[in-house]
């Protein structure tokens, strides 16, 4: 996940000159990728390579060979590291199951970190008209002449049966449902809205001034002040429903010289585009806690000639929601980047820009991470803003399908041209990414209009932790995934596992288990680990930045955090981050809300799916594992979290095995290893082989105020009247009498015995008249008469 030392204009430079060569390149990978080999395309990746050589002599590192490297690395890592872990099994719960791992991809799938899972959802109906897409109830809408049929897609269900609503004939625009799901309002002309209520059957229209304005789009909306937004060329109307009279009533309006608009129900965000080169916005947000109005702002566009004014299109604005935080994606096609923008109550703030190497972008965003499609060279850029929005996560690698039949995907190739199998060609076309007739939905969707396919975009966490060489960073990437929390959290153990089993370098392995510290007391903090996280996207906010109108530019020109005050959605850090005096809270739930299980890992679970494995599994000289344990228990301390007796016992297991007694003492008197029973039972047992060790047992005990065990361990070692001594005066009541007397009888002693027989007498009630007192007092008579004789 390093950031490559490359001038990004020495880079635009170069894909402007080679753009053909890149094509080529990109092409002949996307033909071959399901399997993968050494020399791949060479041919192709040599003239690449010689034209950029050519443009930029003197070039160390071009993206292509980083390209090159990153994959055949990949390929690498992808084929060695063990995360089937050969016996190693992960128990997620109870004693239990073993899961283990594949980063080996399944039916047609190769080396990808992205991929599109078949079958798709299927929408082929006989007379659709199109297909349309409704984000605020994620349906996916299909309208013939006298019906529209619609398709939940969250959660994605390739299987899911459609449902039909009668409409009338006419043209379609735009469909979209009401967010109760009563009304269905269809876009027939730039002049006329008409709106069909689905339990009545009774219809009626809205329409505009057809000499002065123009309708572009509509949505709905869960503002308390109005239910419907229609967007026009002159401004916003704000429409309230009447159900009694079973119309809209104009409620508000807001001005504005309109050319397009961009609006996603996740964010209820809408940003209306003005000027002569439609870099203008203004911007309004409407939720449930009200609206908001943002200030004016203008994004930034290159000129590729002194006198050129390029126009920014509506295909060129994507508003993302990463991280509970609002943000608009501006694409530059001139000067090859992609802009990013944060909002604010009171202030829109650019937060960097990323290079782009393709003409065509599309942008998704999977599980927090932004996912920028290369459309020309078929590959996608994986970027985590919260670590570094400058820096890849890992290689450009294609977009692939996963689970796709491998004997529809080769017949299609090999039958198409002679026409033997129908199937063969609808493999064809299904298996053609980044068609023309290929839209990707935000956040998470790609559709295949040719086909009325829709397709869930996956990430491959497995494929992405083996291409990275960085541990720490990988472990902070996988500890933010929530949609795959639970293979998260296996792929944290399992490499957390194999960098001990490997004897990586110690540091290496500490600030792993500092970052999986950290993230598991953050996790109890939010309440994410003991509660579960509902992954959904709740209470989206602006924050006034008026209290604080300094900005870190230098945090700025990174792209990460640009002031203290943030846009925070998921209920989880709301409920802590939330000022009590702030009313723009907007509701929005956005993802499907499943309780999904966190990926922090606990220390109990760091101990029995880490150490105790490892412990098993690990030959040799043990000081590098406690050195391991003691990074382990540092990281624990400094986050104040309580660290289970099991693996202070493993420590001091693996110090007495190699007679490492003097420092096992040292991590006992300087409270490394924190007083527990446990602790102190397994002081006395390697004390077997060393009476200062022991001794600290004993001691522990009694501080731990352990008294019964005490003065077992007393008797257990001779010391009977010690352990009297310590009965009485401690007022213990627990130990039976007869386990002081067997153990004075097996001493052969009568002065002891008597002596024990005395105690119990005169300090426990009752003693004399119980059976232990006879027997013993009859033994002890019997040992004087013997010794008298």
């Amino acid at each position: 996940m390093k950031e490559r030392n490359s001038s990004s204009s020495t880079l635009r430079r170069i894909l402007v000159n080679c753009a053909a060569q890149a094509k080529e390149y990109g092409g002949c990978v996307a033909a071959k990728v399901p399997e993968i080999e050494r020399d791949m395309c060479l041919k192709e990746f040599l003239a690449l390579k010689n034209c950029m050589q050519n443009t930029r002599k003197g070039l160390r590192f071009s993206i292509l060979d980083i390209l090159w490297a990153d994959t055949e690395y990949c390929k690498r890592k992808f084929n060695s590291l063990n995360l089937r872990g050969e016996g190693f099994g992960l128990v997620m719960s109870g004693k239990a199951s073993i899961s283990q791992l594949s980063v080996s991809s399944s039916g047609s799938a190769g080396l990808s970190h992205v991929y599109i899972q078949h079958p798709p959802l299927r929408c082929n109906v006989p007379g659709s008209r199109g297909l349309f897409y409704d984000d605020g109830n994620k349906l996916l809408c299909s309208p013939t002449s006298d019906r529209v049929f619609s398709w939940k897609v969250a959660p994605f269900d390739p299987l899911v049966a459609p449902t039909s609503d009668l409409i009338s004939e006419g043209p379609i625009l735009s469909i979209r449902y009401s967010l109760d799901v009563k009304i269905i309002a269809i876009q027939r002309t730039s002049q006329e809205i008409q709106f069909f209520h689905r339990e009545t059957g009774q219809n009626f229209c809205h329409k505009c001034k057809p000499e002065s304005e123009s309708i572009l789009g509509f949505f709905w909306t869960d503002c308390p002040r109005c239910h419907f937004v229609l967007v026009k060329t002159s401004g916003l109307d704000l429409l309230a429903y009447d159900a009694e009279s079973k119309s809209f009533q104009l409620v508000d309006t807001r001005k504005a010289n309109v050319s397009w608009y961009v609006y996603t129900h996740e964010s209820r965000l809408v940003l209306l585009a003005s000027g002569m080169q439609c870099k203008t916005f203004s911007g309004f947000q409407l939720s449930s806690a009200g609206i908001v109005c943002l200030p004016k702002f203008e994004m930034v566009m290159a000129k590729s000639e002194a006198n050129s004014k390029p126009v920014l299109a509506a295909e060129d604005v994507y508003i993302a929601t990463i991280y509970g935080r609002i943000y608009c994606l501006q694409i530059d096609r001139v000067a090859m980047l992609l802009h990013s923008y944060r909002f604010y109550q009171d202030a829109v703030v650019q937060q960097g820009s990323l290079p782009i190497y393709s003409s065509k972008i599309a942008v998704s965003v999977v599980d927090n991470v932004l996912l920028i499609h290369q459309v020309d060279t078929k590959v996608v850029i994986l970027y985590d803003i919260f670590v570094d929005s400058r820096a890849p996560i890992s290689a450009p690698l294609p977009l692939l399908f996963r689970g796709f039949p491998r004997s529809n995907a080769s017949s299609s190739r090999s039958t198409i041209k002679d026409g033997e199998s129908p199937e063969a060609n609808i493999s064809d076309s299904e298996s053609n990414i980044y068609g023309d007739d290929w839209t990707f939905l935000i956040p998470d969707l790609t559709c295949n209009a040719s086909n009325k396919q829709l397709w869930k975009i996956h990430l491959d966490l497995e494929a992405i932790s083996a291409c990275s060489s960085e541990v720490p960073s990988v472990l902070v990437f996988l500890q933010h995934r929530r949609l795959e929390a639970s293979k998260a959290k296996q792929l944290c153990l399992a490499i957390t596992h194999n960098l001990i089993l490997e004897r990586r370098p110690v540091l290496m392995v500490a600030k792993a288990v500092e970052v999986l510290i950290a993230s598991y007391s953050q996790s109890l903090k939010t309440g994410s680990y003991l509660k579960g996280i509902k992954d959904t996207e709740d209470n989206v906010q602006f924050k006034s930045i008026k209290t604080n109108r300094k900005v870190n530019k230098e945090k700025l020109s990174g792209g990460a955090e640009s002031s203290s005050t943030e846009v925070h959605t998921s209920s989880s850090q709301s409920q802590h981050l939330r000022p009590t005096n702030s009313p723009l809270n907007a509701s929005v739930s956005e993802r499907q809300e499943s309780q999904v299980t966190s990926p922090a890992i606990s220390p109990y679970e760091m101990y029995s799916l880490v150490f105790a494995p490892v412990e098993e599994e690990m030959v040799g000289d043990s000081s590098y594992f406690v050195a391991i344990i003691v990074e382990f228990l540092r990281s624990a301390s400094s986050v104040k979290k309580k660290v289970q007796p099991n693996i202070y016992v493993l420590a001091i297991q693996l110090l007495a095995r190699n007679e490492r007694y003097a420092e096992l003492s040292q991590f006992i008197i300087n409270k490394v290893l924190q007083p527990s029973k446990e602790v102190a039972m397994q002081l006395l047992e390697a004390g077997r082989q060393n009476s200062q060790v022991r001794k600290l047992g004993l001691d522990m005990l009694r501080q731990l105020s352990l008294h019964h065990d005490y003065v077992l361990q007393l008797v257990q070692d001779g010391y009977y009247l010690e352990a009297l001594r310590y009965a009485r005066k401690h007022k213990v009541v627990t130990v039976r009498p007869s386990l002081f007397l067997e153990a004075a009888l097996a001493s052969n002693d009568s002065q002891l015995l008597a002596a024990v027989l005395r105690f119990f007498s005169d300090f426990t009630p009752g003693f004399k008249t119980t059976s232990d007192c006879h027997t013993y007092n009859r033994i002890l008579n019997e040992m004087n008469s013997a010794v008298a004789v």
